[in-house]
């Protein structure tokens, strides 16, 4: 690969003359690929049962898995149950080292287009409140199907910029993600046009934007709480110097990571003070391990953290319009599922929501999905959403249409065709197994295929 002379000049002067040549060296070899199993649905046995493979599992996550290059894993069915999610395998590392517990405050301050995020809601249990941000309008809609095909419903996904989000959250979250924008040198192998976007001043531009979004995510943080900054570049000025000015100018302390599975300390001697602090986060350098690249940081806010009140809201309403659409679902659920989670409910436009915990109303932010999407109410008549049926278990439905993982009928189902299937009328779902893929409407023998244009199988 030809990377740019000012990439090699500065990696040259920072390591010793072998470790230097390993890393460029690197950059020609083969790309590393992951997926990680969504144990809200599944456990990693039996996905690997389900798409009948062995893979190697990733050692710093433990339900993460290698797999060979050539793979079509986002074809399979199982990806479309909301099975596993694609990751590059150090990218997983970030969420990991959040360790968020299941009911707490957490937010993703850069969140597109999921990964993470999904990660975090998976290891929350779908419970608490996980704020997901994104500032691109057009990145949050990734963020938006992939939090939506993992089947989170804790997950308040939102389209603002960091100072406005710290307004409205001042002390509220208990842990915080920031994976933040970076110059994308652990791209490279993955991306060719990350090479040819690469600039000499790229780096400088985004250590500004770091600490300003460190700011903004520092005045959310509750006292006790705990941050991860992650990049996925290599430079120092992105990585251990912002951590060494982080720890100079805020009330903040190190948090230690431990190495695990080729991630090695970060690098202190980098530094102008050389704190040994600087040294207990993680870096992943793709000559050590195999991943791409990833520089790891925890730190926590000093003081003393307040508990959550975890009871659930009672069910209400943000408006009588809601109340009138909720009884809409009601309905739809008596005659089509066998069971309802009440909470609160708010209705924009003709889209109805179940608000997550934690939330009794929708604060004044830009917004894109606010815990479950229920579905639509249009003249009188509820319409069921994905998010609604891939949030759900068999159990939960009425009609359920069962199709083995080697049925043709599944493949047919995923690119939109008529399927026929005796039973009474309704809507159904259609499953892999025993896992939701999407809505059906049974009339006589047919089946009308319900599963969504945007995510068809070309």
């Amino acid at each position: 690969m030809k990377l740019p002379d000012f990439f090699k000049d500065k990696f040259e002067q920072l390591m010793e003359e072998h470790e230097y040549r390993a890393f460029i060296d690197a950059f020609d070899g083969r790309r590393c690929y992951g997926l990680r199993v969504n144990t809200l649905k599944i456990r990693p046995d039996e996905l690997l049962a389900l798409l009948e493979r062995e893979l190697e599992p990733i050692p710093w996550v433990p339900n993460g898995f290698y797999y060979p290059e050539g793979e079509s894993f986002g074809k399979h069915p199982a990806y479309h149950a909301g099975l596993f999610y694609i990751q590059e395998p150090s990218a997983m590392m970030p969420a990991q080292a959040l360790e968020p517990k299941p009911g707490e405050k957490v937010l993703d301050l850069c969140a597109a287009p999921g990964g993470k995020t999904t990660a975090l809601g998976d290891q929350m249990k779908n419970t608490g409140l996980l704020v997901a941000n994104d500032i691109s309008p057009k990145r949050v809609k990734a963020l938006v199907k992939n939090v939506e095909l993992m089947g989170l419903t804790n997950t308040f996904i939102v389209n603002e910029a960091p100072d406005r989000l710290k307004a409205i959250y001042p002390e509220f979250f208990d842990r915080i993600l920031l994976d933040v924008p970076c110059s994308g040198e652990g791209m490279f192998r993955k991306d060719r046009e990350a090479v040819q976007s690469y600039s000499k001043y790229k780096s400088e531009e985004c250590v500004a934007l770091q600490r300003e979004i460190f700011d903004a995510a520092y005045e959310m943080l509750k006292p006790g709480g705990t941050i991860v900054y992650s990049t996925c570049t290599f430079n120092p000025h992105e990585n251990e110097e912002n951590i060494e000015f982080f720890l100079n100018r805020y009330d903040i302390e190190v948090s230690r990571l431990d190495p695990v599975g080729g991630f090695e300390p970060s690098r202190r001697n980098w530094t102008v003070s050389k704190d040994p602090g600087l040294s207990c986060g993680l870096r992943l350098w793709p000559h050590k391990a195999r991943g791409e690249g990833h520089f790891v940081f925890r730190l926590s806010k000093k003081g003393e953290r307040p508990e959550n009140d975890n009871s659930r809201p009672r069910t209400d309403y943000t408006s009588k319009e809601a109340e009138e659409a909720a009884d809409l679902y009601r309905d739809f659920v008596h005659e089509n599922m066998n069971s309802i989670e009440e909470g609160i409910y708010h209705l924009r436009g003709t889209s109805l929501y179940r608000l997550p915990a934690c939330m009794e109303g929708i604060p004044p932010v830009r917004w894109e999905k606010a815990g479950l999407y229920l579905g639509d109410c249009k003249n009188g008549r509820f319409e069921p959403s994905q998010s609604l049926l891939i949030a759900s278990k068999p159990e939960d439905f009425r009609r359920v249409i069962r199709f083995d993982k080697n049925d043709r009928n599944i493949i047919r189902y995923l690119r939109g065709e008529t399927l026929f299937n005796k039973g009474d009328k309704g809507f159904g779902a259609v499953c892999l197994e025993d896992y939701p893929l999407g809505w059906v409407k049974q009339d006589g023998e047919m089946l009308k295929n319900l599963y969504p244009k945007g995510w068809r199988l070309m």
